[in-house]
């Protein structure tokens, strides 16, 4: 594969918690696998939001309201001039993470596997809505739908034991790759972690970027390990 795409080169980027976190990001997670002091199933589960609400609540406004106290990084600015460059639109950048820096970086629809934070949904009516005013970041009232009756909304996210969304169209993309760059992921969380073998597999040229070599390290065709931040600007900035 060249290493400078053309115009009719299809780039896919994936991109995980890595690059989020280089903006200050809090993962929330600790090295005890704990969640702010909570376990994965009370608050990121089905199950955990139908036996405590409240406690899944309070977890999801706190990152909630952490997104308007971050800015985009320069990776994300790097795969927003990326996209902008390409001629005639053959780029696509799925993204973990749930915050809204692709977006604000000038990203235009990006995937979005696992939901977003700026968004709720309604469990009666389907509604789904951005809700970021500030009396909806209470940390301690309910958000409720504007559509009919339901006056609890829940987190737009997918939580462990939800299917992750636009799984087709995810699919499709990462089988017509010829590029495929994946930045910040660790290579733990599936189905996420198993696009890189599907786009090696259907013959794109795998390019890893993280601070650390991920599960999954050896089915790259070059890794490079550092921030995105730091790398990500010069190594595709040499593509257009």
């Amino acid at each position: 594969m060249p290493r400078t795409p053309d115009g009719e080169t299809n780039i896919v980027v994936l991109t995980g918690a890595g690059i989020s976190a280089e903006s200050g990001i809090r993962t929330f997670r600790g090295d005890d696998g704990l969640w702010e002091g909570h376990s994965l199933e009370e608050v990121a589960t089905p199950y955990g939001w139908a036996e405590d609400r409240h406690k899944v609540w309070r977890f999801y406004q706190q990152r909630r309201s952490q997104l308007p106290l971050v800015e985009p990084n320069a990776g994300h600015l790097a795969l927003a001039r990326l996209e902008a460059a390409m001629p005639n639109g053959n780029f696509t950048l799925i993204t973990q993470n749930v915050d809204d820096l692709h977006g604000r970086a000038g990203s235009n629809n990006p995937i979005h596997m696992h939901g977003e934070l700026r968004l709720l949904r309604c469990e009666v009516c389907g509604e789904v809505g951005e809700r970021m005013e500030p009396e909806h970041l209470e940390e301690s009232v309910f958000v409720g739908c504007d559509n009919c009756e339901n006056d609890i909304l829940r987190p737009h996210i997918v939580w462990f034991h939800e299917m992750p969304f636009e799984l087709e169209r995810i699919d499709k993309a990462v089988n017509s790759a010829d590029i495929f760059l994946v930045v910040g992921t660790s290579g733990h969380v599936y189905p996420a972690a198993g696009l890189l073998e599907i786009a090696r597999s259907a013959g794109a040229y795998c390019i890893g970027v993280n601070l650390e070599p991920p599960l999954n390290v050896e089915l790259f065709h070059e890794f490079h390990q550092g921030a995105a931040g730091k790398i990500l600007p010069p190594l595709i900035g040499e593509w257009y």
